[in-house]
């Protein structure tokens, strides 16, 4: 900052410098604009559409299945005794556990056993027992018993061909969206590049708006005069105030008078000669009208007697056809008015001022903050090793998808090899009931029936066979399947949903036993910090900026970096050393108290203003001509008609001519005389008060410049002018530190990230998954009444060796 005086000097009276030091824009709020902002591309969301049922009904029953809650405190203890803790929390673990473990014993014992069973219902079946035998005992109600079963067998076949379907559906829906990856992957990694490259432009747009600051600033104290000076005035108002108020409209009406006076000169020179010619035309008309009524009509002997009295009657009304108005009165009252008061009037416009001293402040300390400003924010190294980490990378991700697919199509053709080993089953069940009910022959005896339905009974063994054979396959990869996908959900996304599993990561020295919370300790040495992954995650959820996220204030503290005494102290400073003198305010010159004088005694307050009215408001002529000249027509049509009727009209009609080319103007002349002469008399008495006002003002003047309020103004409201200009770095301080925390580098793609990953973990693997296994789970239940239902059946579809015979 540079220091130096100069002289500010506030016209207080003059129109054109109190106009323009009003426009000045008051101290206020700064306005910076919005920090651009880049679009993420990713909706991390995800709806299943019509499998959703499905997956509704899958959690459902694992919520029936496991009711109790997520076991926060049991999971803690293991993480952090690496399941040590096991042999003495297994009781806890067990009881969370129970719903599973009941129906994995289920499972198990399905598995186990049911090969048994198959075992030995062959080797029972060998001996011809359990349905081996090939003989049927006549019953009355067989066609009962064989439509009854077959609507059994038929329904379990539905059930079983329904939870295929479900399996395949849940097959082929992860197929589907494992292919839907890459394109979330790919839009993860493109809103990563969308943060590195917006972040500096953002970081620049703050620094830019340094700027803003800076000029409001500048600008205040190149207008030093106009604003500080006009909060000394303001203070000041209330002894200087009334008195120059006073002085401006003295002001005001010394010019409107001057006007007045001006106007009503040249009206009356306009007046004067137009009354010269009215005057002259007005006596050719009475003229010519004595002239016409000289005709014989009006007075010979043979004229009628109406006639005669009518031309007396316009005789006799020739004396109003005169001027009415005598402006040579009136000019003669102007003439008495002096030239002086016209000339007096800029005078005193022009004195009127009050002066003080002030600082000259030069803009250098400022210009040296804002060039070392942008070194301060250390981004562009960071986020460039961070877009050189993203594209490693997704590169080495994408080196990974040609794994995926080929795995996730050995996975599809085994999910399809076992829904086609249910399907087998169902094959030979439906042939077997169609085959049956088709082939069947109630009048044929048992060991009589038909080719047709013999092949419908040995397909329904067939299928019998095959259940025996892949069903506690079947039911032993759905426990396991049950087990690993039933946890998942509920240790894993159902608590990622309800923020649980976020409380468990969060939980103080899990992670390590020195570290309060991981991620501070981790990143900044200080696992006191109140910095948590559920925070950062809903902080980068509602997409606020990283710096407040990772509580990066840590490693760049903002606020001690932008100091405000670091912007202001040359300022405050220099703002301090300025110094004003009061006592050399001069309200009124000399020469201006001279002008007003003089206009005072310029004769304004001589004016006869009564004879001048009087004047003013007498009409042109002494009677309107129009009226007298239509009064004219009517005497005239009352005549015979003659030349003296067609002179007299004619006379009329050059009335009428006179009256709108020559009346109308001067009448238009004459309306504002009155209102003009007004301001001329009103402006007198207002000089003569404002000039005892003025007098007495300045001897009260020395006396308030030795009061201690108006000793201590300059400091005071210096202090203020001082605080507004602070003001202007706090605003910008603030907003810099709002737009770090709110709008400079969003971090929503690291939360997308978050979220994309629970939507391939649990809503394309583990929903997929647990719907597969509960369809197929379904299925393979329901191959054990399908079994029992085909045997039975299968003895109504066979021919039999041997039957019943009933001798008569």
């Amino acid at each position: 900052l540079g220091a130096g005086e100069r002289t500010t000097r506030m016209l207080l009276c003059g129109e054109t410098e109190e106009t323009e030091t009003r426009r000045l824009p008051p101290p206020g709020k700064l306005d910076f604009g919005y920090v651009p902002a880049g679009l993420y591309e990713t909706l991390a969301h995800y709806e299943p559409g019509p499998i959703g049922i499905l997956f509704h009904m899958v959690h459902t029953f694992l919520h029936a299945v496991q009711p109790n809650a997520f076991p926060q405190d049991l999971i803690v203890k293991l993480a952090k005794d690496k399941f040590g803790a096991l042999q003495t929390e297994y009781q806890k673990a067990i009881y969370y556990e129970i719903g599973f473990l009941v129906c994995a014993a289920v499972g198990l014992l399905f598995t186990v056993l049911l090969p048994l069973v198959g075992l030995f219902f062959c080797l029972c079946r060998c001996c011809d027992n359990c349905g081996g035998e090939m003989h049927q005992r006549q019953r009355k109600n067989a066609d009962c018993r064989r439509g009854l079963l077959g609507t059994l067998l038929f329904s379990t076949s539905l059930v079983i061909t329904i939870g295929v379907l479900c399996a395949y559906a849940a097959n082929q829906n992860l197929s589907s969206q494992v292919k839907n990856i890459r394109r979330l992957v790919n839009s993860n990694m493109r809103d990563l590049h969308t943060f590195a490259n917006d972040t500096p432009m953002q970081i620049d747009y703050l620094i830019s708006q340094y700027a803003t600051a800076k000029k409001k600033v500048i600008y205040d104290l190149n207008h030093i005069g106009p604003l500080l000076g006009g909060r000394i005035h303001d203070q000041l108002d209330k002894e200087v105030h009334p008195a120059l108020d006073r002085v401006l409209n003295m002001a005001g009406a010394m010019r409107e008078t001057k006007e007045a006076l001006e106007n009503v000169s040249v009206s009356l020179e306009v007046l004067q000669e137009g009354t010269g010619k009215l005057n002259f035309n007005l006596s050719l008309v009475r003229a010519g009208i004595n002239r016409t009524l000289s005709d014989p009509g009006c007075h010979d002997e043979k004229s009628d007697a109406t006639t005669a009295q009518l031309c007396r009657n316009i005789r006799q009304s020739l004396s109003q056809l005169h001027i009415g108005a005598n402006f040579t009165r009136v000019q003669r009252e102007i003439q008495r008015t002096k030239k002086k008061p016209l000339n007096a009037i800029y005078s005193v416009m022009s004195i009127l001022r009050i002066e003080f001293d002030t600082c000259r402040i030069w803009w250098t300390a400022l210009a040296r903050t804002s060039a070392a400003f942008p070194k301060a924010f250390p981004v562009q190294s960071t986020l460039s090793n961070f877009t050189i980490l993203i594209s490693h990378t997704h590169a080495k991700i994408e080196d990974y998808y040609p794994e995926i697919d080929k795995m996730d199509f050995y996975r599809w053709i085994g999910c399809i090899g076992l829904c086609c080993v249910v399907v087998l089953v169902l094959a030979f069940n439906y042939l077997g009931l169609l085959c049956g009910t088709l082939g069947y022959d109630k009048h044929a005896s048992p060991t009589t029936r038909g080719c047709i339905s013999n092949t419908g009974g040995t397909m329904l063994m067939a299928g019998v066979g095959f259940s025996f054979i892949f069903s506690w396959v079947l039911m032993g990869l759905v426990t396991v399947l049950f087990l690993a996908g039933g946890n998942m959900e509920k240790l894993g996304c159902e608590p990622f949903r309800t923020r649980e599993l976020f409380k468990v990561v969060d939980t103080p020295y899990l992670v390590h036993p020195e570290w309060k919370n991981f991620i501070p300790g981790y990143m900044y040495n200080d696992s006191d910090l109140e910095l948590t992954a559920e925070s950062l995650y809903s902080t980068c959820k509602e997409n606020k900026g990283i710096y407040l996220a990772m509580r990066l204030d840590k490693v760049f503290n903002i606020s001690s970096f932008m100091n405000t005494t670091l912007f202001t102290k040359d300022v405050v400073s220099q703002l301090d050393s300025v110094k004003i003198d009061l006592r050399g305010i001069i309200l009124l010159e000399a020469e201006g108290k001279q002008n007003l004088l003089d206009f005072s005694e310029a004769g304004l307050a001589e004016i006869n203003y009564a004879d001048y009215l009087e004047e003013v408001n007498k009409g042109v002529t002494v009677v309107d001509l129009l009226s007298y000249a239509r009064e004219l027509e009517a005497q005239t049509d009352l005549m015979p008609r003659g030349a003296l009727q067609t002179a007299l009209k004619g006379h009329s009609g050059t009335l009428r001519q006179i009256h709108s080319q020559q009346i109308t103007p001067m009448e238009q002349a004459m309306v504002t005389l009155p209102h003009r002469y007004l301001i001329s008399r009103n402006a007198t008495h207002l000089i003569n008060q404002v000039i005892s006002y003025i007098f007495r003002l300045n001897r009260n003047l020395k006396k308030m410049m030795h009061n201690s309020h108006y000793v201590l103004l300059f400091p005071q409201e210096s202090g203020k002018y001082t605080a507004t200009i602070v003001g202007y770095f706090h605003q910008y301080i603030e907003w810099v530190k709002t737009s770090l925390a709110m709008e400079v580098a969003p971090c929503k793609p690291f939360s997308n990230m978050v979220d994309t990953a629970e939507i391939i973990a649990c809503s394309f693997l583990v929903d997929s998954m647990n719907t597969f296994w509960m369809g197929l789970g379904c299925s393979t239940l329901f191959l054990l009444p399908s079994i029992v239902l085909a045997v039975r059946l299968s003895k109504h579809y066979r021919r039999m060796d041997t039957e019943d015979v009933y001798d008569e």
